[in-house]
């Protein structure tokens, strides 16, 4: 006769054994380094603040070492292996009671301990960090006002018949001088042709530093000029540089162009057909390398300096040519070598 199967005793048994699985996970601890870990400042709850890592949003962290249960830190090293998790903690400077400028030090354990990301690995700890501590720069902002320039996708400025209004008030550091206190409209190629024939209504942002901006509160009119000389992209390949000095260095010093091939590197212009035929045919060389008496204090150093383009005047005046990249001429890298007596002119 089967013995009757006690259901009760299978289910203790079951538990059990399971109970000791995860006791035994979770008393069985492992350590994960994580590298590039990103450290990141929240938004401020306070508009006159700038805070910031040394004029950086966020910091790359060397080292991270987190501790937990085995099956954890698996799957962590699992989701980081494979791209799927990015570690980017938040740094909310109202926690740490930063509402004061002034140059702040924390420590880096203490912050992702509190992060809300942390919260998501509730099971893990963070043991140690590189670096220990990070400086917190927090700047006071203050109403300042501000000129507006339009600019293109690329940076590039473009010429506007009106901006209006062409100043606005905005939070901008104390310490900035009149010719930092400026605000920029980007226009994108579809809102460059519509400013040709109407003022479009835009809202500038001033750049406190390199990718982080803020939005002005006020929108400006902008209004480009009708564009009177359609511009071609062109590429002109150099073939002359000259080289510009005063009559006393001419006597004593030979000038050494040392990176002339790429000097020499054929540019990139946007010009009308006949500015661009003006330039290539001109009896002037394309290029001048100005050297000017105070290079001389340099001795035989290798300096470097941006050449200038000798496009014709009249077509610069006209709007009719211009370097592709304005910011961007090409530079000379030059030595200035002391002639012997005996080659001296």
């Amino acid at each position: 006769m089967l013995r009757k199967i006690k259901y009760s005793k299978i289910t203790i048994v079951v538990f059990l054994t399971v109970l000791i699985w995860v006791w035994t996970d979770l008393a069985l601890d492992d350590r994960l380094t994580v590298s590039n870990v990103t450290l990141s400042v929240a938004k401020s709850t306070n508009p006159n603040l700038w805070v910031s890592f040394n004029q950086e949003r966020s910091f790359s962290l060397d080292n991270i070492v987190l501790k937990g249960p085995v099956s954890k830190i698996a799957e962590l090293s699992r989701e980081i292996n494979n791209n799927s998790l990015k570690l980017d903690f938040s740094f909310y400077p109202e926690w740490e009671g930063m509402t004061t400028a002034g140059l702040h030090t924390i420590t880096v354990r203490d912050i992702i301990k509190k992060s809300e990301e942390m919260r998501e690995f509730s099971s893990l700890s963070v043991e140690s960090c590189e670096p220990e501590t990070i400086d917190v720069n927090v700047v006071e902002l203050l109403k300042k006002p501000v000129t507006v320039q339009c600019i293109d996708e690329s940076g590039k400025p473009l010429k506007t018949e009106s901006i209006d209004p062409q100043e606005v008030q905005t939070l901008v550091p104390g310490y900035w001088l009149r010719d930092k206190l400026k605000a920029q409209v980007k226009l994108e190629l579809s809102e460059i042709e519509k400013a040709r024939s109407v003022a479009i209504e835009k809202r500038p942002y001033v750049e406190l530093a390199t990718g982080q901006t803020r939005e002005v509160a006020t929108t400006v009119k902008i209004k480009l000029p009708s564009e009177e000389y359609p511009l071609n992209e062109e590429r002109i390949t150099a073939t002359t540089l000259s080289i510009a000095l005063s009559p006393t260095l001419l006597d004593e010093y030979r000038v050494e162009v040392t990176n002339l091939p790429q000097v020499l590197n054929p540019i990139d212009i946007r010009a009308t057909p006949e500015a661009k035929r003006r330039y290539e045919m001109q009896k002037w060389p394309l290029m001048t390398l100005y050297i000017f008496d105070d290079d001389t204090k340099k001795g035989q150093e290798e300096q470097r300096r941006e050449v200038i383009y000798n496009f014709p005047p009249e077509f610069v005046s006209q709007g009719q040519i211009e370097l592709k990249n304005p910011e961007q001429p090409a530079e000379a890298r030059f030595k200035l070598i002391h002639l012997p007596s005996a080659e001296s002119p």
